[in-house]
């Protein structure tokens, strides 16, 4: 379990095929806390660590992880960004996070204001998620609020905190990131089709 509130920003080291599996090595200021079995949210999906070393630690990502996710579309050099999993005596800054990803989306616009940033993501709505208004969204791993809603697309507001500290300053239009929806949500559109 997760709140979508990214501890820090790692970098892919290396990336090993392994028949249909991916080892993926992370270079972060957390990897020294790290223990091998335990779960942590690469942009958003939940992945075991299976190996700790000086400054890096790296997971697996299997077939099933690559085909609904876009970690398979990861290059050395690239920011990931990394979240601990959430502990029971801790506050839910973010909103409940599985670290099961969905879906991916596509980001179709972009765009400065004044102090902020604002994306535009579109995903397959036939999948049958769906989001609302102020509801939550986790992006990337990254809790967000929804400020626009529409059949098949969402947009979200970004403050400068979450811009510099995440990898979405890497996001532009045509990247590929994880969408998580929100649990609650998933369990009342799922009662509503029965």
């Amino acid at each position: 379990m997760f709140t979508g509130i990214i501890e820090t920003l790692g970098r892919v080291v290396d990336l090993q095929r392994d028949q249909s599996n991916l080892h993926i090595t992370v270079e972060s200021t957390i990897a020294a806390e790290l223990k091998i079995d335990q779960s942590v949210a690469h942009n958003g999906v939940c992945l075991t660590v299976v190996a700790v070393a000086d400054g890096i630690h790296t997971v697996t990502a299997i077939e099933e992880t690559l085909n609904k996710s876009s970690i398979g579309h990861l290059k050395i050099g690239d920011p990931v960004n990394l979240e601990r999993c959430m502990q029971m005596n801790a506050r839910l800054d973010g909103h409940i996070v599985q670290g099961h990803v969905d879906q991916t989306a596509v980001c179709t616009h972009f765009k400065t204001l004044d102090g902020s940033w604002e994306y535009t993501f579109e995903y397959d709505a036939s999948l049958g998620n769906v989001t609302v208004e102020k509801g939550s969204i986790c992006v990337n791993g990254i809790s967000l609020t929804v400020v626009n809603s529409h059949a098949n697309s969402f947009s979200v507001a970004i403050i400068p905190y979450t811009y510099e500290h995440t990898n979405l300053h890497n996001v532009q239009e045509g990247s590929v990131v994880n969408l998580e929806f929100d649990i609650i949500g998933k369990y009342v559109a799922r009662l509503m089709q029965r």
